[in-house]
């Protein structure tokens, strides 16, 4: 079911600075950069070999990232899978009695579909699980 990490996602309160210190300390480049309002977030991503480093900051206080960040500062706030069919991957967590925060898939980033898992019954991690889309071009071009 699950095919590789896609990515791992650092929640941050400054996307612009956080984006500076990854450049200037690791020496990354950005590959991606979006506002993904129906989750409340900007993101900017970095390709890591066949994978991403995603820094996630809130749009406002009042979204599900921004509550993280006060809750718990900022850090680690969750790994996605790659999965090959979301509604067969949501199917197995449901069997496998896993708390959903995402019943049906939703627009992710980068034209993905994606689902959360709650961590309250994933040992703690929260989970997402992302669907790349038909056509390769539409995310495998991005740098």
């Amino acid at each position: 079911m699950l095919r590789r990490v896609d990515h791992v996602a650092l929640a941050v309160s400054d996307l612009d600075a956080s984006i500076e210190h990854y450049q200037r300390v690791w020496g990354l480049t950005v590959a991606h950069r979006e506002v993904v309002a129906e989750q409340g977030v900007e993101e900017a991503m970095f390709r890591l070999g066949d994978t991403y480093l995603q820094l996630v900051a809130p749009l406002s206080p009042d979204t599900p990232v921004g509550r993280f960040i006060e809750r718990r500062g900022e850090g680690l706030h969750h790994i996605a899978y790659e999965v090959e069919g979301i509604e067969a991957a949501l199917a197995s967590a449901r069997e496998h009695e896993l708390v959903l925060i995402d019943q049906e898939p939703r627009r992710g980033s980068r034209n993905t579909r994606v689902a959360f898992v709650h961590p309250r019954t994933n040992h703690g991690v929260l989970v997402e699980l992302v669907e790349i889309p038909p056509d390769p071009a539409d995310l495998r071009s991005i740098p």
